[in-house]
Protein backbone atom coordinates (compact mmCIF):
# COMPACT_ATOMS: atom_id res chain seq x y z
CA UNK A 1 0.00 0.00 0.00
CA UNK A 2 1.59 3.40 -0.61
CA UNK A 3 2.45 5.82 2.36
CA UNK A 4 0.07 8.57 1.24
CA UNK A 5 -3.15 5.99 1.31
CA UNK A 6 -1.62 4.19 4.98
CA UNK A 7 -1.16 7.77 5.77
CA UNK A 8 -4.61 8.97 4.96
CA UNK A 9 -6.42 6.00 6.85
CA UNK A 10 -8.27 5.85 10.25
CA UNK A 11 -7.01 2.91 12.33
CA UNK A 12 -9.38 0.21 12.42
CA UNK A 13 -9.85 -0.10 15.91
CA UNK A 14 -10.38 4.05 16.37
CA UNK A 15 -12.66 4.42 13.77
CA UNK A 16 -14.76 1.45 15.45
CA UNK A 17 -14.67 2.96 19.24
CA UNK A 18 -15.67 6.78 17.55
CA UNK A 19 -18.77 4.68 15.98
CA UNK A 20 -19.41 3.12 19.44
CA UNK A 21 -19.31 6.34 20.72
CA UNK A 22 -21.27 8.42 17.72
CA UNK A 23 -24.02 5.69 17.79
CA UNK A 24 -24.48 5.76 21.85
CA UNK A 25 -24.67 9.65 21.77
CA UNK A 26 -26.86 9.76 18.44
CA UNK A 27 -29.25 7.87 20.40
CA UNK A 28 -29.16 9.53 23.69
CA UNK A 29 -30.31 12.35 21.86
CA UNK A 30 -33.19 10.55 19.99
CA UNK A 31 -34.20 8.95 23.25
CA UNK A 32 -34.19 12.71 24.54
CA UNK A 33 -36.30 14.00 21.84
CA UNK A 34 -39.27 11.13 22.01
CA UNK A 35 -39.54 11.09 25.59
CA UNK A 36 -39.11 15.09 26.66
CA UNK A 37 -43.13 15.31 26.17
CA UNK A 38 -44.85 19.14 26.40
CA UNK A 39 -48.43 17.78 25.63
CA UNK A 40 -50.65 15.98 27.51
CA UNK A 41 -52.24 12.94 26.18
CA UNK A 42 -54.99 14.62 24.50
CA UNK A 43 -52.71 16.75 22.77
CA UNK A 44 -53.14 19.98 24.45
CA UNK A 45 -50.55 22.24 26.77
CA UNK A 46 -51.80 20.57 30.36
CA UNK A 47 -53.76 23.41 32.35
CA UNK A 48 -50.44 24.05 34.76
CA UNK A 49 -47.16 22.47 33.58
CA UNK A 50 -44.37 21.17 34.89
CA UNK A 51 -41.63 24.16 35.52
CA UNK A 52 -39.51 21.77 36.83
CA UNK A 53 -39.85 19.21 34.42
CA UNK A 54 -39.37 21.53 31.78
CA UNK A 55 -36.54 23.15 33.64
CA UNK A 56 -35.14 19.61 33.78
CA UNK A 57 -35.38 19.09 30.26
CA UNK A 58 -33.39 22.04 29.25
CA UNK A 59 -30.54 21.01 32.06
CA UNK A 60 -30.27 17.31 30.46
CA UNK A 61 -29.89 19.19 27.35
CA UNK A 62 -27.17 21.37 28.13
CA UNK A 63 -25.74 17.77 29.36
CA UNK A 64 -26.26 16.90 26.16
CA UNK A 65 -24.48 19.29 24.40
CA UNK A 66 -21.74 19.67 26.72
CA UNK A 67 -21.00 15.67 25.91
CA UNK A 68 -21.52 16.13 22.13
CA UNK A 69 -18.80 19.30 22.39
CA UNK A 70 -16.41 16.97 24.41
CA UNK A 71 -16.62 14.42 21.61
CA UNK A 72 -16.44 17.10 18.69
CA UNK A 73 -13.17 18.93 19.92
CA UNK A 74 -11.67 15.63 21.24
CA UNK A 75 -11.94 14.74 17.49
CA UNK A 76 -11.00 18.12 16.50
CA UNK A 77 -8.19 17.62 18.44
CA UNK A 78 -6.74 13.88 16.75
CA UNK A 79 -4.39 13.27 14.10
CA UNK A 80 -7.12 11.63 12.26
CA UNK A 81 -9.37 14.85 12.05
CA UNK A 82 -6.60 16.14 9.11
CA UNK A 83 -7.25 12.70 6.86
CA UNK A 84 -10.17 13.02 4.00
CA UNK A 85 -12.47 10.69 5.87
CA UNK A 86 -11.44 12.42 9.01
CA UNK A 87 -12.29 15.61 7.80
CA UNK A 88 -16.14 15.09 6.25
CA UNK A 89 -16.74 13.43 10.15
CA UNK A 90 -15.32 16.78 11.70
CA UNK A 91 -17.63 18.35 9.23
CA UNK A 92 -20.68 16.72 10.74
CA UNK A 93 -19.53 17.09 13.95
CA UNK A 94 -19.16 20.85 13.16
CA UNK A 95 -22.73 20.74 12.46
CA UNK A 96 -23.84 18.73 15.76
CA UNK A 97 -21.68 20.69 18.03
CA UNK A 98 -23.45 24.52 17.85
CA UNK A 99 -26.77 22.52 16.56
CA UNK A 100 -26.82 20.69 20.29
CA UNK A 101 -26.49 23.77 21.99
CA UNK A 102 -29.65 25.38 20.60
CA UNK A 103 -31.76 23.19 22.61
CA UNK A 104 -31.28 24.26 26.17
CA UNK A 105 -32.50 27.59 25.91
CA UNK A 106 -35.33 26.91 23.92
CA UNK A 107 -36.39 24.32 26.77
CA UNK A 108 -35.55 27.28 29.44
CA UNK A 109 -37.78 29.04 27.18
CA UNK A 110 -40.99 26.72 28.02
CA UNK A 111 -39.79 26.51 31.29
CA UNK A 112 -40.39 30.00 31.99
CA UNK A 113 -43.50 30.38 29.70
CA UNK A 114 -44.46 27.67 32.03
CA UNK A 115 -44.06 30.17 35.08
CA UNK A 116 -45.64 33.15 33.90
CA UNK A 117 -49.05 30.62 32.56
CA UNK A 118 -50.70 30.64 36.24
CA UNK A 119 -49.99 34.29 36.57
CA UNK A 120 -51.75 35.24 32.81
CA UNK A 121 -55.59 36.28 33.81
CA UNK A 122 -56.46 37.22 30.13
CA UNK A 123 -57.22 34.75 28.03
CA UNK A 124 -55.35 36.41 24.75
CA UNK A 125 -52.09 36.34 26.71
CA UNK A 126 -52.67 32.47 27.99
CA UNK A 127 -53.24 31.28 24.54
CA UNK A 128 -49.72 33.15 23.19
CA UNK A 129 -47.78 31.83 26.38
CA UNK A 130 -49.39 28.32 25.61
CA UNK A 131 -48.42 28.59 21.44
CA UNK A 132 -45.20 29.88 22.56
CA UNK A 133 -44.30 27.01 24.75
CA UNK A 134 -45.65 24.52 22.07
CA UNK A 135 -43.16 26.37 19.32
CA UNK A 136 -40.15 26.85 21.62
CA UNK A 137 -40.76 22.93 23.16
CA UNK A 138 -41.04 21.78 19.56
CA UNK A 139 -38.16 23.92 18.26
CA UNK A 140 -35.73 21.92 21.22
CA UNK A 141 -36.70 18.74 19.80
CA UNK A 142 -35.85 19.59 16.74
CA UNK A 143 -32.54 20.80 17.70
CA UNK A 144 -32.07 17.60 19.42
CA UNK A 145 -33.23 15.16 16.27
CA UNK A 146 -31.16 17.28 13.73
CA UNK A 147 -27.54 17.07 16.03
CA UNK A 148 -29.08 13.19 16.68
CA UNK A 149 -28.54 13.16 12.31
CA UNK A 150 -25.47 14.87 12.29
CA UNK A 151 -24.17 12.69 14.59
CA UNK A 152 -25.34 9.67 12.69
CA UNK A 153 -23.98 10.55 9.35
CA UNK A 154 -20.25 11.34 10.61
CA UNK A 155 -20.90 7.42 11.98
CA UNK A 156 -22.22 6.45 8.34
CA UNK A 157 -18.54 8.57 6.74
CA UNK A 158 -16.54 6.12 9.64
CA UNK A 159 -18.47 3.47 8.48
CA UNK A 160 -17.68 3.88 4.37
CA UNK A 161 -14.09 4.29 5.88
CA UNK A 162 -14.17 0.76 7.62
CA UNK A 163 -15.40 -0.51 3.75
CA UNK A 164 -12.31 1.32 2.19
CA UNK A 165 -10.05 -0.41 4.59
CA UNK A 166 -11.71 -4.01 3.80
CA UNK A 167 -11.09 -2.62 0.16
CA UNK A 168 -7.90 -1.84 0.39
CA UNK A 169 -7.44 -5.03 2.26
CA UNK A 170 -8.38 -7.03 -0.66
CA UNK A 171 -5.81 -5.06 -3.38
CA UNK A 172 -2.43 -5.65 -1.12
CA UNK A 173 -0.21 -8.67 -2.07
CA UNK A 174 -0.54 -11.34 0.08
CA UNK A 175 2.92 -13.14 0.79
CA UNK A 176 3.17 -15.62 -2.08
CA UNK A 177 5.03 -18.73 -1.37
CA UNK A 178 8.31 -19.61 -3.39
CA UNK A 179 8.12 -21.09 -6.26
CA UNK A 180 9.43 -24.66 -5.89
CA UNK A 181 13.67 -25.41 -6.84
CA UNK A 182 13.57 -26.22 -10.74
CA UNK A 183 13.60 -30.19 -10.77
CA UNK A 184 17.03 -31.70 -12.26
CA UNK A 185 16.20 -32.67 -15.72
CA UNK A 186 17.21 -35.88 -17.05
CA UNK A 187 19.72 -34.89 -19.53
CA UNK A 188 23.23 -34.41 -18.52
CA UNK A 189 26.15 -33.37 -21.00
Amino acid sequence: MEPDTQRELIPRDDAVHLIGALSAMKDRLLDAAQQWELLDESGHVPAVPSYTALLQHAADAQDLSRDVLRLTADFARSPHSTTRAGSAVLAHLATAAPMSSHAAPHFTETAESALSLPRSSHPTDRHYLKNRMVIDHASARAFLRRTSESLRDAAKELDDHLGFHRFLSTLTPRETPAPPPPKPSGRHR
